[in-house]
């Protein structure tokens, strides 16, 4: 008498999407987490000095004419076998282009992400995890291709542009920028063509 097959169950990895789900799902406060380096991040409420002078940014591209600045919206970036790689929502972003079908598509097939290749530049402005904002989340944008960064690091009080991202390898986590302007906080920040040289002093408190 033959032996029956034993069979295993098959394994799946849980998306990251549904990892963030299940948090926001716990919280009894409102929350966005994020996904970044095999990591959820829930970002800390941010303040007023923080939200102000993230608007005053926004402000600055609005009046230079780059009408697809925005804030918000969160941005999946996958793996070259398409999985997700990381989920972000950044403090303000300038978009390549409107939403287009296909990116409203994607965004209802990944439940509120949309694909992170419609940005052309990034900001992040720090809060209390300020190692995140300085060490993953430059990574991670690097590794996606975005081609600009600009950071706000309240914490050292400077400000950042780093251009030119490079992937060496297969491993997201040694991506990098191999450009960087920085200055002091309060002084003008310039950024390249066509973008404008971004106002930081707002973020002075007092």
């Amino acid at each position: 008498m033959s032996a029956e097959p034993i069979t295993e169950p098959v394994m799946t990895q849980q998306d990251p999407i549904d990892l963030l789900i299940a948090i926001e799902e716990a919280s009894q406060t409102p929350i966005r987490p994020e996904y970044v380096e095999g990591m959820a991040i829930v970002p800390p409420a941010p303040n007023d000095n923080h939200n102000d002078g993230t608007g005053e940014l926004f402000f600055q591209f609005r009046v230079a004419g780059h009408r697809l600045v925005g804030m918000g919206n969160g941005y999946r970036a996958a793996h070259r076998d398409g999985t997700t790689m990381s989920l972000l929502i950044p403090d303000f972003y300038v978009r390549r282009r409107k939403p287009s079908e296909l990116d409203e598509s994607y965004l209802r097939a990944h439940r509120g992400w949309y694909p992170i290749d419609m940005i052309a530049l990034v900001g992040e402005v720090t809060s209390t995890n300020h190692e995140t904002d300085t060490g993953p989340k430059p990574r991670t944008y690097a590794a996606a291709g975005v081609p600009v960064y600009v950071l706000i690091n309240r914490n050292a009080k400077t400000a950042h542009c780093y251009t030119d991202p490079i992937l060496p390898g297969d491993d997201p986590t040694e991506a990098y920028y191999d450009s960087e302007i920085k200055v002091d906080l309060g002084d003008p920040l310039p950024l390249p063509a066509p973008y404008p040289i971004l106002e930081t002093a707002p973020f002075l408190e007092g």
